[in-house]
């Protein structure tokens, strides 16, 4: 029996002597990568499943110690038992106390959920008059973008407007929307003591007689007309409540609950409230669902406000702020530009040392990897994330390293007398174990990142899974295919080609370098050796005494700069609403200002958009506010430009916004805070250490 050529050599040998079966592996890969790309989901962060439970009680009037012992003491050693619980946070506040469980990663968090229930329904030593618990499971959302609808209209047209948007995106199937700046007006009614004694009525009797009138009752349906029968007329405006009768006396009058009480109706502008500019606005915040491409979803939104606009009123508009899809297209972006930019290097490069049919081939790796290390990240349920993103940018260096060797090496070979057969299949089996061995030490390192637990490591392991793929398709290229290929571009390049002449003349350079220059300069320093130790110690030692010295800082996880600034204020007590509007005014004023002096200063203004709002603070608020009244409480919310087009860095921005913010006599505090991507921050380290650590007045609102 004929023996197949190249059998006895293993599978390199079959796969460097067989070019269908080394051509249908690329193009599996390649179909494989290409099919998968168009597929993948596209999104900021990975999916992250929290594995928290939440209990908060609030306790209206009491203190951060009695809120302490009353509730968090009596809570928390039941729900310390509470099986899979790995770790617990407490936090007592004026009025408010918040116990946050973690279980085990991967706890079914449903039976968590109900376990920490029948937990907290088996307490009865609550005080009487704190509120019920409230339960709440972890979860996440990923923003995708804010929609800032604003115009020189009322708010409650506004929220209409942001009420028929809402419709709009879900019509197309965007489900994951919250609006935000617009609140449902609520009727007041303060009752003097004096007049519960004048009129000889209680609280209680006046709480029930409104309860009774403001809805309607249901009475049954009627059968076969698809319709339910109401009684009663619901009666919701002031007028209506206040004329609510109390009591009739046998005289024939009536004391009504405008008699007794003050009956006044506070409208939305009573609530959070945003405005841009001096026009108010309402802020719409899209999410993408578990399984939603966020780039897809932005496109969506921008073509329903696009259209949404043109029905808008003249002045009002729909704007998009903080739209994370862009990110992505811009981390999308940089991969292609770099992975075009490092093909053509390598193309070029290989095309000086080496012929241009190995060139091409060698090159080729770069497609082929990145395309099958989609097609496995595809199968495997990874997405296109900033951490994924980023992974396949770093290994972009490293797929071709192996190709290089193999290809260098078979051409060596070549040239050494073996036909271009023989010299890819020795070069393919010589270069196997060092290049297996050293992929292995890379696959190694990159292993150890998924050993890392917690949050932080289930948002990092797309790292580690994504080198190591990107590296075992280089692996398969390498040996697999390129061999093949090999083999037809040295039978090809032993004829002297024109496109050739530029790889002719750098080798016979490189010649002349390697033996004129080079092997002196080594035998120098093998000479000189403990001369060469001695300055490689030095270079050692003033790169450790920089460390040291504290010159080059160790930090753990360095954010990335970001265009979003937030400056929140609170003032003292007793200020009034319009105390808060004149202090947030006075914040868009001198924002406006310092945008100015930059556009002199750099020749561009960096604001890009600024909104700012009475009611609350914008992102982690300020600490120890939690007892101020709302209209007390403001924030100014500031979007730069990119970071790329700018000099300076948003902290730069933000210590002179700081310096130069004008104080209303009745504010109390002004924090302004750059806001960094990533995990760590000052107030996270601060929790993290006061873990299992009750403390009465917290500074931080959660890690």
């Amino acid at each position: 029996m004929r023996q197949i050529p190249g059998q006895a050599g293993g599978i390199l040998s079959y796969f460097t002597r067989h070019p269908t079966v080394a051509n249908l592996l690329l193009v599996i890969l390649l179909a494989a990568g290409l099919l998968a790309a168009p597929n993948m989901r596209a999104q900021f962060f990975p999916d992250v499943i929290d594995d928290d439970v939440s209990v908060s009680v609030r306790w209206d009037g009491a203190g951060p110690e009695d809120v302490d012992s009353g509730i968090v003491q009596v809570l928390e050693p039941t729900l310390l038992a509470v099986e899979g619980v790995v770790n617990s946070e407490s936090r007592s506040t004026e009025g408010s106390a918040s116990i946050d469980l973690e279980f085990e990663p991967g706890y079914d968090m449903m039976k968590a959920v109900d376990d920490v229930e029948a937990a907290v329904d088996s307490i009865s030593e609550l005080p009487e008059e704190a509120d019920d618990p409230v339960i709440r499971s972890g979860g996440w959302r990923d923003r995708v973008t804010d929609v800032v609808i604003t115009g020189p209209v009322a708010v409650a047209q506004l929220g209409r407007f942001a009420d028929e948007f809402v419709v709009r995106l879900f019509a197309e199937g965007v489900t994951q929307t919250t609006i935000r700046g617009l609140a449902a007006p609520q009727v007041i009614v303060e009752v003097p003591s004096r007049n519960l004694i004048a009129f000889d009525v209680t609280m209680q009797e006046i709480a029930t007689a409104i309860a009774g009138e403001v809805d309607a009752s249901p009475a049954g349906d009627v059968t076969g007309a698809n319709a339910r029968v109401r009684t009663g007329i619901e009666k919701r405006s002031a007028e209506d409540i206040s004329a609510i009768v109390l009591r009739s006396d046998r005289d024939g009058t009536k004391l009504t609950v405008g008699d007794v009480a003050n009956v006044r109706r506070e409208g939305i502008d009573r609530e959070r409230t945003y405005f841009v500019g001096d026009d108010p606005a309402i802020s719409v915040r899209v999410d993408r669902s578990a399984q939603g491409d966020a780039i897809e979803i932005q496109h969506t939104v921008e073509d329903v406000a696009r259209e949404f606009q043109a029905a808008l009123p003249e002045g009002t508009r729909v704007d998009l702020i903080r739209t994370r899809a862009e990110a992505i297209t811009g981390r999308l972006n940089i991969l292609l530009d770099n992975g075009a930019t490092g093909l053509l290097l390598v193309v070029v490069l290989l095309f000086l040392f080496l012929n241009a049919r190995t060139a091409i081939w060698v090159a080729a790796g770069i497609p082929t990897a990145m395309l099958a290390a989609l097609a496995l990240m595809y199968v495997s349920g990874l997405t296109l994330n900033m951490i994924s993103l980023f992974a396949l940018i770093i290994t972009l260096g490293i797929v071709v390293d192996d190709a290089i060797v193999v290809g260098e090496h078979a051409d060596h070979m070549s040239r050494h007398g073996l036909t271009p057969v023989e010299a890819s299949e020795t070069a393919a089996k010589r270069m196997a174990l060092p290049v297996f061995s050293s992929t292995l030490t890379t696959v190694i390192a990159f292993f150890g990142l998924t050993i890392i637990g917690g949050r932080f490591g289930d948002m990092i392991s797309d790292i580690p899974f994504t080198v190591i793929v990107v590296l075992i398709a280089s692996l398969v290229e390498c040996f697999l295919i390129l061999p093949n290929h090999m083999s037809h571009a040295i039978a090809a390049s032993q004829k002297a080609h024109w496109y050739d002449l530029p790889s002719r003349m750098v080798n016979r350079g490189f010649r002349w370098v390697r033996e004129r220059l080079f092997r002196p300069f080594m035998a120098g320093v093998i000479t000189a050796r403990y001369v060469v130790l001695a300055g490689a110690v030095v270079a050692l030692a003033s790169q450790a005494a920089l460390f040291i010295e504290g010159d080059v800082q160790w930090r753990f996880f360095n954010g990335p700069e970001r265009s979003s600034v937030t400056g929140n204020f609170a003032m003292v007590p007793g200020a009034t609403r319009a105390d808060t509007i004149a202090q947030m005014r006075r914040l868009q004023e001198t924002t406006e200002a310092l945008g100015r002096e930059y556009e002199e200063r750099y020749g561009r203004n960096p604001l890009d958009y600024v909104i700012a709002e009475i009611g609350g603070n914008a992102g982690r608020g300020l600490s120890g506010t939690e007892s101020k009244d709302a209209d007390q409480l403001g924030a100014i919310s500031i979007e730069l430009i990119d970071a790329d087009l700018r000099p300076y860095s948003s902290f730069a921005f933000v210590g002179e916004l700081q310096e130069r913010a004008e104080r209303h006599p009745m504010v109390e505090t002004i924090s302004f805070r750059g806001w960094r991507s990533g995990p760590g921050g000052r107030c996270a380290r601060r929790a993290v250490l006061r873990r299992h650590r009750r403390y009465a007045q917290g500074r931080c609102r959660g890690p």
